[in-house]
């Protein structure tokens, strides 16, 4: 995936997701946020991305960043360029560079803060990374999704 240039008026999108999501946050319940519960979350979905990782890596697996990276998966194994399922990034041949691990260990910190809650929220803010607050929490650029400059951030 090519980092794009965002239509006009991105930015007043992008901003409205991140408060809605705020909202949204503040709906659930604490005992499910950075708790127990969503630490045994993330250790589940650290497990599936290892699981997943293990079938189709035909690249090196490495500690980086914090991370478990999956390299050399086919792309129909994962979404967009790369995804985060606990504390795995799976990912193709593309290079991952510092920048991109970057944006990985945030999500890796968003599933340790949401667990078992993570896909489902993450569905909820859409495939649009321009709207979707998890991929704008992480960093557009650092994700690959927004060309370095245009953030303005």
């Amino acid at each position: 995936m090519s980092p794009l240039t965002p239509p006009p008026g991105w930015r007043e999108a992008a901003d409205r997701a991140v408060r809605r999501g705020t909202r949204i946050d503040r709906l659930i319940p604490a005992v499910l946020l950075d708790s127990p519960i969503s630490r045994a979350g993330y250790v589940y979905g650290t497990t599936i991305g290892w699981i997943w990782g293990s079938l189709w890596s035909t690249g090196r697996v490495e500690r980086r960043g914090g991370l478990w990276v999956f390299r050399g998966l086919p792309a129909w194994a994962f979404p967009r360029g790369g995804v985060c399922v606990g504390g795995c990034f799976l990912t193709g041949t593309a290079p991952v560079t510092p920048s991109l691990l970057r944006h990985e260990a945030v999500h890796a910190r968003q599933w340790r803060r949401y667990g078992f809650l993570m896909p489902l929220l993450y569905t909820v803010a859409g495939r649009n990374p321009l709207k979707n607050r998890f991929e704008i929490e992480a960093g557009l650029e650092d994700g690959r999704y927004l060309r370095r400059g245009v953030s303005g951030r």
